[in-house]
């Protein structure tokens, strides 16, 4: 038995689908003998958040900002003193928010792209929230590590956002068919992964066993965070080569 270092605060809800799976996640691959051997997390389900993609596109006034500040505090005064937050779009906010609390927050969109880097990547595809793609959160990330990111065109984003709104985050099954369109235009675009950008995406790559091409944001942020915690990762085959 180890004994625990830290405590992790899951800043959720944003889906609470994906924020449910990010803690099986992170309890399925860190390698433990016994419970104890497990990281101590306290989990912020605030699903009420308003819509992060609908603020950032001017369809709604009410600030998700404040309401993650909030609950990213409330997290830190239970003791946590590290925060992931299991939810691309949100990271649009995340200088604001790592400027309003006292604690590091591992940042999913950072840790995607470098991965990508240290992978030779050159050229990714980004399937993501209309939120993600337009105000160019992974695009200017990847411009620090030499990456050119590809998007679909406006007909396929169209497809993607159905795909998360329509689809994952209302309980109903994905048409693949969809799902497959854009990633046909991506892959004929010339990119070497496809990164799935929107943790309702990752829903999907649980469900259908989507192969290593298409590489999961929400898993390398488990990855880092099992990391960041002191404890060791298992059973990410897509990053053996960087463990």
């Amino acid at each position: 038995m180890t004994e625990n270092k830290h405590i992790l605060g899951i800043l959720g809800g944003l889906g609470p689908m994906s924020s449910a799976y990010f803690y099986e996640m992170i309890t399925e691959h860190t390698k433990a003998q016994c419970d104890q051997d497990h990281i101590d997390m306290v989990i912020s389900s605030a699903a009420t958040t308003p819509d992060r993609t609908s603020y950032i596109m001017g369809a709604s006034k009410d600030n998700p900002a404040p309401v993650m500040i909030d609950n990213a505090r409330r997290l830190i005064d239970y003791g946590c003193d590290v925060i992931a937050i299991p939810c691309n779009t949100a990271h649009y906010f995340y200088s604001e928010l790592q400027d309003n609390i006292s604690v590091p927050i591992i940042n999913i969109i950072y840790e995607t792209v470098k991965l990508c880097s240290d992978k030779g990547c050159r050229r990714i595809g980004i399937m993501a929230t209309d939120g993600t793609v337009m105000t160019e959160t992974y695009q200017r990330m990847a411009n620090r590590f030499g990456i050119e990111c590809i998007v679909p065109c406006e007909a396929n984003q169209k497809r993607v956002m159905d795909i998360i709104y329509g689809s994952v985050k209302q309980g109903r099954a994905v048409d693949m068919r969809e799902f497959n369109k854009v990633s046909a235009e991506l892959r004929k675009l010339g990119a070497d992964k496809i990164i799935l950008g929107c943790t309702e995406l990752s829903i999907i790559k649980k469900q259908y066993n989507l192969d290593s091409y298409y590489l999961d944001a929400l898993e390398v942020l488990a990855w880092r965070s099992i990391q960041f915690c002191e404890k060791t990762p298992v059973g990410f085959e897509d990053f053996e080569d960087e463990i």
